[in-house]
């Protein structure tokens, strides 16, 4: 395993710091396996109990505290790490030929990640969870016929409750951290089959010497172990300078609402996922047509799937021979940074009420997202 994957496995000489992303998330999965086993040892996933023990966590447990926001701001970071990954694989055509399965288990893990971070976002048992999880479940409801039972088969209840506490406390504890370390697995062993991608696009083990070596590889070791262990430590650098000093971000990791217990009888003021959703939960509240088949929620949640589930068929949608950015028109490169740009911007819209003033170009913004 050391020699296939590690010592005789020859990456391309040209990585640029983008490639640092990968060894990152690994990293930062581990981080929060051994943090949530942490967590796991203190929480109580029972309606009465939960929020008091995540408090417990953070004043009685020896550096409960640091774990607790090692954990929250770890998954933060994680969908900084992941959305920058993503992204290098657009801009450098990692999604084309031959590398459709690496990019389909790519973005398996990402809805994983998504199905994850949903799960363990209402285990704080807080105001914003527990209203978030209400929202979020609902849109199951839109779906005709079977919309309703599936919404209450989910909860397993009528609303939001113990139920649905601890089933969720074993999806994210146990089922998905599984599927998740299959699918990182998976990921990992589809990428050194046919050989990482690079920023130029081009295949390097077309030319190789008189070894079987390519030309225009190395050794991943040392070169890019200890390339990576640079990037890894700058990362750190900065997710522990949030963890000690701003773990809360202003709002944007954790909301101030989830420091109060949930209550049934009391509605924040705006109910919103965590950032690294919001981008989607535009898109799904821009749907206000009544008069479409279905109702607008329906469509919200149909234009929602879309854009999650378009990312799968890129490899098929992009039709063009050259797989780089670098060496793309005009057009391409275009494209991409407004797609970038309206992606960003539909994040930061999804955090506010849509009655704010920023939302005056809210519809027109996510209806060219959609296009």
């Amino acid at each position: 395993v050391w020699k296939e994957h590690i010592a005789e496995y020859y990456a391309p000489k040209n990585f640029n710091f983008l490639y640092y992303f990968g060894a990152i998330l690994t990293v930062m999965f581990a981080i929060q396996i051994v943090t949530g086993i942490i967590l796991t040892m203190h929480y109580k996933p029972d309606v009465a109990l939960a929020f008091a023990s995540i408090e417990y966590i953070m004043r009685d447990v020896p550096a409960g505290w640091f774990v607790r926001y090692l954990h929250s701001v770890g998954a933060s970071m994680i969908f900084i790490a992941l959305y920058i990954h993503m992204f290098r694989g657009l801009m450098y055509g990692s999604h084309r030929s031959p590398r459709e399965l690496i990019w389909l288990l790519g973005m398996l893990l990402y809805v994983a990640m998504m199905a994850e971070a949903f799960f363990g976002y209402l285990l704080p048992w807080g105001n914003m969870s527990y209203w978030g999880a209400q929202v979020i479940v609902s849109l199951f409801g839109a779906i005709p016929f079977v919309g309703e039972g599936l919404a209450e088969w989910i909860r397993g209840d009528y609303v939001i409750s113990d139920a649905t506490l601890n089933r969720f406390f074993a999806f994210h504890v146990i089922l998905l951290p599984l599927l998740l370390a299959l699918l990182v697995y998976l990921h990992i062993v589809a990428l050194h089959k046919v050989g990482s991608n690079n920023p130029d696009g081009v295949e390097i083990k077309k030319q190789k010497d008189a070894d079987g070596k390519p030309l225009d590889g190395v050794p991943f070791h040392p070169y890019y172990t200890v390339k990576d262990t640079f990037g890894v430590g700058m990362f750190l650098t900065v997710y522990l300078a949030i963890v000690f000093f701003l773990p809360e971000l202003g709002g944007w990791f954790l909301e101030k609402d989830n420091f109060n217990p949930a209550d049934i009888l009391q509605t924040p003021p705006d109910i919103v996922p965590l950032w690294y959703l919001t981008p989607y939960y535009s898109i799904l509240r821009a749907v206000t047509f009544e008069w479409l088949p279905g109702g607008a929620k329906l469509w919200g949640v149909i234009a929602m799937g879309a854009a999650i589930m378009i990312f799968f068929f890129l490899p098929w949608l992009d039709r063009s021979r050259v797989r780089s950015i670098r060496y793309r028109g005009w057009m391409y490169k275009t494209m991409l940074t407004l797609f970038a740009v309206t992606f960003v911007m539909l994040g930061y819209l999804g955090t506010k009420n849509p009655g704010h003033v920023d939302l005056i170009w809210f519809k027109n913004v996510t209806w060219a997202q959609i296009g």
